[in-house]
C-alpha cells in the first residue's frame, strides 16, 4: 500500500481528503504545520505528498524543498489560488504537480496515480489474460496486437485497472468520463462505451470474463486479477 503525506491546516479538508484517499486503499499520514511536516520526515518514508502552500507557521515550499532532499518523492501542492508566480514557484522547487481548491476528488486521485506512476513508484505494465496495458506509452495490446482505444475507453479501462478488488459503480464511472472528457456523460453512453469496450478487448463479448456485471452494484475487474510489473 502506498503512503501519502497531507500537510494541510484547514481541518474540514484534511479530515474529508484522509477519508478519500483511505478509500482509495492509500495510507494517510496528517499535520497541519511546516514544523510538523519536516519533524515527519525523520520518522517515516512516503510515497508522495499532498502539500498546502499556505500553513500557519510557513509554507508549503520549504517543506517542498526538505521533502525533495530527505526523501525525494512526488510533490503535489495544494492551493486555493491560481496565481501564477506561487505555482511557478512550487514547479520550480521540483513540485511534480498543482491543483487548485476547490477540487473534483477523482481529479485528485487521477494526479496522484499519474505522479506515482511517473516516479516508478507505480507499476507501468498490467496483464490480464491475453491483455496487455501499459500505462506509461498508452498501449493496449491483445494476443500481442495492438488494441486501439478511445481516450474515453481507455479511461474508463484504467479505472478498472486501478482498482481490481472494487466494484465500481455506474454512479462512479459516470465521475471517472466526466474528469477524462470534460464533456457531459450520461447513462446511455456509458452503457455504449462498456459494450464497445468489451468488444475490443473480451475473448467473447457476449459473455464478459473481464469486465463482468454485478447485478444492481456495478461492474468489477472479472477473472484473475491483474497482474504488475
Amino acid at each position: 500500500m502506498k503512503r501519502i503525506f497531507l500537510i494541510e491546516d484547514d481541518a474540514a479538508i484534511a479530515k474529508n481528503l484522509s477519508l478519500l484517499l483511505q478509500t482509495e486503499g492509500y495510507i494517510v499520514t496528517c499535520v497541519n504545520t511546516q514544523k510538523q511536516a519536516i519533524a515527519m520526515l525523520d520518522k517515516q518514508m512516503f510515497d508522495l505528498a499532498l502539500v498546502d502552500i499556505s500553513l500557519p507557521d510557513g509554507n508549503g515550499f520549504a517543506v517542498c524543498t526538505e521533502m525533495k532532499h530527505r526523501q525525494d518523492i512526488p510533490v503535489i501542492f495544494l492551493t486555493a489560488s491560481g496565481d501564477e508566480a506561487s505555482v511557478v514557484t512550487g514547479l520550480n522547487l521540483g513540485a511534480d504537480d498543482y491543483i487548485i481548491k476547490p477540487f473534483r476528488p477523482r481529479e485528485l486521485v487521477a494526479r496522484i496515480q499519474a505522479a506515482l506512476r511517473k516516479s516508478g513508484r507505480m507499476p507501468t505494465v498490467y496483464s490480464m489474460g491475453s491483455l496487455t496495458v501499459d500505462t506509461a506509452s498508452g498501449v493496449v495490446k491483445k494476443n500481442g496486437r495492438d488494441v486501439f482505444l478511445s481516450a474515453l475507453e481507455y479511461r474508463l479501462l484504467l479505472a478498472f485497472i486501478n482498482e481490481p478488488n472494487s466494484i465500481l459503480t455506474r454512479e462512479r464511472l459516470l465521475d471517472e468520463l466526466w474528469d477524462a472528457s470534460g464533456e457531459f456523460v450520461t447513462n446511455n453512453t456509458l452503457t455504449m462505451y462498456i459494450k464497445r469496450l468489451r468488444e475490443k478487448i473480451e475473448e467473447n463479448p457476449s459473455h464478459p470474463q473481464m469486465i463482468v456485471t454485478v447485478r444492481g452494484l456495478g461492474y468489477r475487474l472479472g477473472g484473475d486479477h491483474a497482474s504488475e510489473s
